[in-house]
């Protein structure tokens, strides 16, 4: 089995849509309402990666997930500052694919001068909870019915990790 952690490039955006697109559409984890196109997650690879590292866990050619970071904020004084996201292809939970992704990204942020990460994760999410928690993340807030989907209320809360 050879596994690789590597940046993301517009070829990995339909792999990418397999994996997120499972949350779109069957999950309250994600607040988009319809399905992301290949162009689309192309466009959005780029656009993060222009800033930010986009990370793919690789697996005898299969990507068995994924993480990237994003601004926090658009105020100046936020510029340390960044929200991060991982998912995992449906089978792949429990194998340690967040945990490695990560830290991956992790090390990498902090090079780049990043010193808060933030989790937003949807109500309830207790696999996404366990995984911030076990790299060090702490709850910080918690808002009440802030997003809507499959017609019911979804509190989100954020976890934050000092880098």
């Amino acid at each position: 089995m050879i596994t690789s952690i590597r940046p993301a490039t517009t070829a990995d955006a339909a792999a990418i849509c397999e994996i997120y697109n499972h949350y779109v559409l069957t999950t309250t984890i994600s607040f988009e309402l319809e399905a992301v196109s290949a162009g689309e997650m192309a466009q959005r690879i780029v656009e993060v990666s222009a800033v930010f590292p986009w990370l793919v866990y690789e697996e005898d050619g299969r990507i068995l997930g994924y993480a990237y970071a994003t601004k926090w904020k658009a105020r100046k004084a936020y510029q340390q500052s960044v929200e991060s996201s991982v998912y995992m292809a449906r089978d792949s939970g429990g194998k340690g694919v967040g945990t490695q992704l990560y830290r991956v990204l992790f090390e990498q942020l902090k090079a780049l001068g990043v010193h808060a990460v933030m989790g937003g994760i949807a109500q309830p999410n207790p696999g996404s909870i366990a995984l911030h928690e076990k790299m060090g993340f702490v709850k910080v807030a918690h808002f009440a019915q802030v997003g809507r989907k499959f017609d019911q209320w979804i509190d989100v809360a954020y976890w934050q990790l000092i880098l």
